[in-house]
């Protein structure tokens, strides 16, 4: 149970506003649900990630925005979010969209559901469109357990142990990733996960061209090389759990290597490649003195 700090505003005679997290389209605005259109020429506030391309998808609806509209992104979310409880609590409704898809789903919008939360104060879900489970839907990957990993880190070295980790996960996972990074991303989850795991690359999800890409982890990967354009999403098969690839000890000991080379010691980096891959401490540390 929580504890709430002072008494909720509707106690002291004013009745709050609603937080309303709201879906947007991840391609074309006709995807938009009747409830958006209606949430868009309503409400008293508008927290959007981009003010210009909310105008412009509110004008392709045929929406005329009466509330006031506020940009609400990474760089600003941290101060804004107290004026945007204030608006709540003082009766506003607060309708909270990104540039597309589900707000706080690797987009803006988390600090203030929590802080909404916190406050006690009443929040609705306008659901919609998701490139999370739109990709997943056309993978012909198994959907019935999965996991989303939004982003991988920028940095090879972050990189590969946050795949690491993920070597041995049983359920199907889905990452958003840059189209310039997509390629290398691809040669990383090969390494990581076997050349051999199925995979589908899903760009430009809903738009005019749309492509889905399905194939073994190194096939993507060498189709990606010559360049992705547009917005993209990565499915990829999980781990069967009655088999463990095996690994050669060129592997292990390159694993060992690059995470040496990210400052973990020596008999770190070997813990914990015998903890991601199952291969026994003892064997990893003898591959290593042996390369």
């Amino acid at each position: 149970m929580r504890a709430f700090v002072g008494r909720p505003a509707w106690q002291h005679g004013v009745v709050p506003g609603t937080l309303i997290v709201a879906a947007t389209p991840i391609g074309r605005a006709d995807d938009a649900s009747p409830r958006l259109s209606a949430a868009l020429g309503s409400a008293a506030v508008i927290a959007a990630e981009d003010t210009r391309r909310l105008r412009r998808l509110a004008g392709d609806l045929g929406v005329s925005i009466a509330g006031r509209v506020v940009s609400y992104f990474e760089g600003n979310e941290v101060r804004r979010t107290s004026d945007l409880v204030d608006a709540l609590r003082d009766g506003d409704d607060v309708l909270l969209v990104t540039d597309a898809g589900m707000p706080s789903v690797s987009d803006p919008g988390f600090r203030l559901v929590t802080a909404a939360v916190e406050a006690d104060l009443p929040i609705s879900v306008l659901p919609g469109p998701s490139a999370v489970l739109a990709a997943l839907a056309v993978s012909g990957l198994p959907v019935d357990r999965f996991c989303f990993e939004g982003f991988l880190p920028r940095r090879p070295g972050e990189r590969r142990r946050r795949l690491a980790e993920l070597a041995t996960e049983p359920r199907t996972m889905v990452f958003f990733e840059a189209p310039r990074r997509t390629a290398a991303a691809l040669a990383a989850m090969a390494e990581a996960f076997g050349a051999e795991r199925k995979a589908a690359v899903c760009r430009e999800l809903t738009k005019t061209h749309e492509e889905i890409r399905r194939g073994t982890l190194d096939e993507l990967a060498t189709w990606a090389e010559a360049g992705v354009l547009g917005e993209v999403t990565v499915v990829v098969a999980g781990a069967d759990p009655t088999v463990r690839p095996a690994l050669p000890e060129s592997e292990l000991v390159a694993r060992v290597a690059a995470l040496e080379a990210d400052g973990s010691s020596r008999r770190d980096a070997i813990a914990e490649v015998a903890r991601v891959t199952g291969v026994r401490r003892r064997d990893v540390y003898d591959a290593v003195h042996r390369g």
